[in-house]
């Protein structure tokens, strides 16, 4: 923000007499907006060109620093009825005429409020076709700017016709080969580009661990887990001792995936089951847990 305040002081220095003192008051203004910045900016646009925006004081900063504002949420010409209905109004202007028309008593009143808010309903993305192709038109090429859309501002460039904005999601934070968007629709599905506007794809990634199919060592562990505990049932209904714990659970279901890995691995392993017997029972000694 410093280094905005010195930009904007050093870029008018070559004012006419006559306009100084306007420069001071704009001055003075930017800098009470400066601290804004880093929370957002409120500015009320208006649908009949792309730089129309409501004159505020947020407005002078891109004055002073000579960044062109612009927006693509115009209304289609080819629409006379809703050309009529939202006229020359802001945004903040047009929603109170809607409330307003919406509980006249004039049914003609009435008809018009439900036009502006079929525009507005229409172009709930605040970018039009029209405004869009407008934009292209209207932005120069190479020319850096501020593209405001959805009560965001997005840095944009015109490279070769086409528009581009700067990527800036967090999710792409460690992308560093997606550096530009394409806005060639209102959808908001755009090309990714790398820093010489060649196209590029985001990489897929793996699915989280918990949409993964468990393997089948898991499947049968399961099983294993799930027929104990019917036995354990089954002895208690019969009369048998009481039921297994979940420390003897846990043991005797060990125990069944040791003897599963020693045959499967065949004869000459088996010398070491006896010491694994014996590590066992002094694990079951020192601890009363056992980690599966």
């Amino acid at each position: 923000m410093a280094h905005l305040g010195k930009t904007s002081q050093s870029s008018k220095e070559e004012n006419a007499d006559g306009m100084e003192l306007n420069f001071q008051q704009n001055m003075s203004d930017a800098m009470a907006v400066l601290p804004k910045l880093s929370t957002g900016l409120d500015v009320n646009v208006r649908f009949t060109g792309v730089s129309d925006f409501e004159y505020t004081p947020e407005c002078i900063v891109f004055d002073l620093l000579d960044i062109p504002l612009y927006h693509g949420w115009l209304v289609d010409p080819q629409s006379p009825e809703m050309v009529a209905s939202v006229g020359k109004l802001s945004y903040n202007q047009l929603v109170e005429k809607i409330i307003d028309y919406k509980h006249s008593a004039d049914s003609s009143r009435v008809s018009e409020g439900l036009v502006a808010e079929q525009f507005l309903e229409s172009t709930a993305t605040q970018l039009s076709y029209h405004g869009l192709c407008e934009l292209t038109t209207t932005a120069k090429e190479g020319e850096i700017s501020v593209f405001f859309r959805n009560n965001h501002f997005s840095t944009m460039i015109k490279h070769k016709g086409h528009l581009y904005l700067l990527v800036t999601d967090q999710g792409f934070l460690q992308e560093e080969s997606l550096v530009w968007e394409s806005l060639h629709n209102v959808e908001g599905d755009g090309n990714f580009c790398d820093s010489n506007f060649r196209l590029c794809h985001p990489p897929q990634r793996a699915p989280p661990m918990a949409a993964l199919p468990p393997s089948a060592q898991e499947q049968q562990r399961q099983i294993d887990q799930d027929y104990l505990v019917a036995v354990s049932l089954q002895q208690q209904q019969d009369g048998a001792p009481g039921p297994l714990s979940d420390l003897e659970l846990a043991r005797q279901l060990q125990q069944e995936e040791y003897q599963q890995q020693q045959q499967q691995q065949g004869s000459p392993q088996a010398r070491g089951q006896g010491s694994q017997q014996g590590r066992a029972r002094r694990r079951d000694k020192d601890s009363d847990c056992v980690i599966l």
